[in-house]
């Protein structure tokens, strides 16, 4: 037999026989602070979560649903959500049906029994990921929902919890919770070891030392096993009792009592003190890890027999007899009253439509546009207070990169109360490279904040405040130190929208200092020629300006993409390019740039492309420190050669802006493409194969070696210099002279 089959006998033979000797808390509901109502109502929620997972794995097996993973062994948690307000957000462990259910019981009109079981079968009118995904979640509840979550949520609830205290000193336009909300995480105890949940707890200690307030509420479901692997006896306790900032509760999971009355306890403190708190709930797992997980092959029969005897429903069942005055009959007859309802309304689950197409799956990647309030106008008088005389002056001059980013970046803060900057020492020193100075003077602490050197958290800060109508602007100081959290963007932050139909949306912007060409600074730690990592992840847009103008209005663009439509937006800044002002030779002042006008009405937006010049003999096409380089390189091939080329900028890695790049490269007799990223999985590849689908041209390519990158005089070697664009530039226009055929140039 099946063993959700085995477990369902059992309860109903033991609850017909009162086999319940179980050892309880002794507490009474109304030391507890239940009623009757409730603890029935409790039950419910309990036995609905099982029997929707008895019926899932019958879908399964029979064809008409997909992937389970249960919650039987976990409906202890339904004490939890009864606990907490449906206005407390709760980003919930994948066991957590019973939580869900429970909390829809406290808001009118919720349909849970339907809105799993079309989760279950993957069915588009499936309210929560429309058909993507068996995940549990719901827009009205406060939760948004989790795939995985192998660990993957802690930093950004650390986040959410953060934002609460925020957001009743700046009031964000779009804000989501209440000012006196909690926030809920849930998670097993075999994730509490994964690095990401030690950083976030560290981060959450970090904040409480400091005196910051925190309405966090860890959920550790502690089952003693993580798919496999058990968990020692003692171990989350002993890990987790003394942690500096968090306030230890335990409770028994089998125990609806005790669970319900210390999840109490748990709420009022916090939400009193506004400080985090660790609630252990230790409890069991029925069946195995996931749907076709065989437990036999890693437990016993008897083992399995021993925590199938352990059932929470069990449990409950022995309290409605011995407190709330119900015969056995009559919790037989509530429970096999709710199977008889899941079993219907699956029969009629199962004939719903589900996705057909790749429009419809991918229809929600990108998420639904909002209105937002216009910009807010600042008189001038106060604009040149903010900025301060030195830097008031220094907007009538041309300026570097790094400098015109500082003054876009006060211009949009001035903007846009919302906007909040955040990264490791964006705040008192200005940054590694001085882009963010002055920002904490002009703003203040509470919207320019030097977190803690921790990628993971700095990337969940952001996820967790956009939660709550921020709109965040996170640092990290290289790109080399984003491999270290990039799943907070390709797990977390590109994957909202699409699990939840457009529902929930993280909208932000990550500056990341990047690319190479960093004279004897760093090696690869520093220099990362590599933007692989984010170009594959479905959703996010990645900018990345070759100067300061562009930079200027990149980022204003990049702004009204998270702020209007909810984007997650990566904006590279090269590294060697923040300070560059001349082209040629000393002093000539080439590469700095007036800065462009709050109220100009000059836009880059991500389907146009930068052209310089407008000759037709070449085309090189590149972004960033190529874009330099090749411009460099134009005026040696146009003066000493004779070729007439224009530079085309693609300034967006993605989406790419293809028809603006065919359309910019039509009329050119030849193409070359100047890549300083690694030949293997560089833009390069992607612009080769935009030519050879979409144009008749064939294109030459120019690219970086497959390597890391060296500090000391061989900073540069490995990509393309200025003279090795115009050796491929002669070798592909001399060619079709000499032999009448294009070569494929590769450095």
């Amino acid at each position: 037999m099946d063993r959700a089959d085995i477990v369902h006998d059992n309860f109903l033979r033991r609850v017909a026989r009162q086999d319940l000797d179980f050892k309880t808390s002794g507490l009474s509901l109304t030391e507890a602070g239940l009623t009757k109502e409730l603890l029935i109502s409790l039950f419910y929620s309990q036995a609905l979560s099982r029997q929707l997972d008895r019926k899932s794995r019958k879908m399964q097996a029979q064809g008409q649903g997909f992937y389970t993973i249960g919650s039987s062994g976990h409906e202890g948690n339904a004490a939890i959500a009864q606990a907490f307000r449906p206005t407390d957000m709760a980003f919930l462990h994948y066991r957590d049906a019973a939580f869900q259910i429970a909390r829809a019981a406290q808001v009118p009109g919720q349909t849970p029994l339907w809105d799993i079981l079309l989760s279950f079968s993957t069915a588009m009118s499936d309210p929560i990921s429309g058909g993507r995904h068996k995940v549990l979640g719901s827009k009205i509840l406060n939760i948004p929902p989790q795939t995985s979550t192998i660990a993957s949520h802690l930093p950004k609830a650390v986040g959410t919890a953060y934002s609460v205290g925020l957001a009743k000193r700046i009031k964000p336009e779009h804000q989501a919770l209440v000012d006196d909300a909690i926030v809920l995480c849930s998670f097993g105890d075999a994730s509490l070891n994964h690095a990401t949940s030690q950083a976030a707890f560290n981060t959450t200690s970090w904040n409480v030392f400091q005196g910051v307030p925190m309405p966090l509420v860890f959920v550790c479901e502690d089952n003693g096993i993580g798919i496999s692997v058990k968990t020692p006896v003692g171990w989350v306790e002993a890990t987790m009792s003394n942690r500096l900032g968090l306030k230890y509760f335990k409770c028994n999971g089998l125990d609806i009592v005790d669970t319900y009355a210390t999840a109490k306890k748990v709420a009022g403190w916090v939400r009193k003190t506004r400080q985090p708190a660790f609630l252990h709930m230790s409890c069991v797992r029925l069946y195995g890890h996931a749907g076709p997980d065989v437990q036999t092959s890693y437990l016993s029969s008897e083992q399995i027999e021993t925590t199938e005897a352990h059932d929470p429903l069990l449990y409950t069942a022995k309290t409605l007899i011995n407190s709330a005055d119900l015969s056995t009959t009559e919790v037989i007859s509530i429970y096999n009253r709710i199977g008889e309802r899941v079993e219907r309304a699956a029969e009629q689950v199962i004939k719903l439509t589900r996705l057909q197409t790749a429009d419809q799956v991918m229809a929600s990647i990108v998420p639904p546009i909002r209105h937002c309030e216009p910009n807010v106008s600042m008189p001038q008088q106060q604009r040149q207070l903010i900025f301060g005389a030195a830097d008031t002056s220094a907007l009538k001059k041309p300026q570097h990169m790094a400098k015109m980013i500082n003054f876009a970046l006060t211009d949009l803060m001035m903007a846009h109360k919302e906007i909040v900057l955040a990264g490791e020492d964006v705040g008192r020193k200005g940054g590694v490279y001085g882009v963010t100075q002055h920002l904490q003077k002009r703003f203040g602490i509470s919207r320019v904040s030097d977190t803690l050197l921790d990628e993971q958290s700095i990337l969940g800060l952001a996820i967790g405040m956009a939660h709550n109508g921020f709109v965040p602007i996170a640092e990290i100081q290289f790109l080399a130190y984003l491999h270290n959290a990039e799943d907070q963007l390709r797990g977390e932050a590109a994957t909202l929208s699409f699990f939840s139909n457009g529902q929930f949306c993280n909208p932000m912007v990550i500056r990341v200092a990047g690319l190479g060409y960093q004279r004897g600074f760093g090696g690869h730690f520093h220099n990362d020629n590599s933007l692989a990592v984010l170009r594959d992840i479905p959703g996010i847009v990645i900018a990345c300006p070759s100067n300061g103008h562009d930079a200027v209005l990149m980022l204003r663009e990049s702004l009204r993409l998270a702020r209007e439509e909810q984007r997650v937006v990566v904006f590279i800044e090269p590294i060697a390019l923040y300070m560059t002002r001349d082209l040629h030779q000393p002093e000539d002042g080439l590469w700095t740039h007036p800065y462009p006008l709050v109220d100009s009405e000059l836009t880059v937006t991500f389907d146009t492309v930068g052209i310089r010049g407008n000759g037709t003999d070449l085309a090189i096409i590149s972004y960033a420190n190529g874009f330099y380089l090749s411009a460099q390189a134009e005026k040696i091939l146009r003066k000493e050669h004779g070729i007439a080329c224009r530079i085309i900028d693609i300034r967006w890695i993605a989406p790419v802006p293809e028809i603006a790049i065919i359309n910019a490269t039509a009329d050119c007799k030849h193409v070359l493409i100047v890549d300083e990223c690694r030949s293997t999985g560089s833009q390069s590849e992607s612009l080769m194969t935009l030519f050879a689908e979409k144009s008749n041209q064939s294109p030459a390519r120019l690219a970086a070696r497959d390597s890391f990158i060296a500090t000391g005089p061989a900073y540069g070697v490995t990509m393309p210099s200025r003279d090795d664009i115009v050796n491929a530039a002669l070798v592909l226009v001399n060619s079709e002279l000499l032999n009448n055929q294009q070569p494929k140039v590769e450095v």
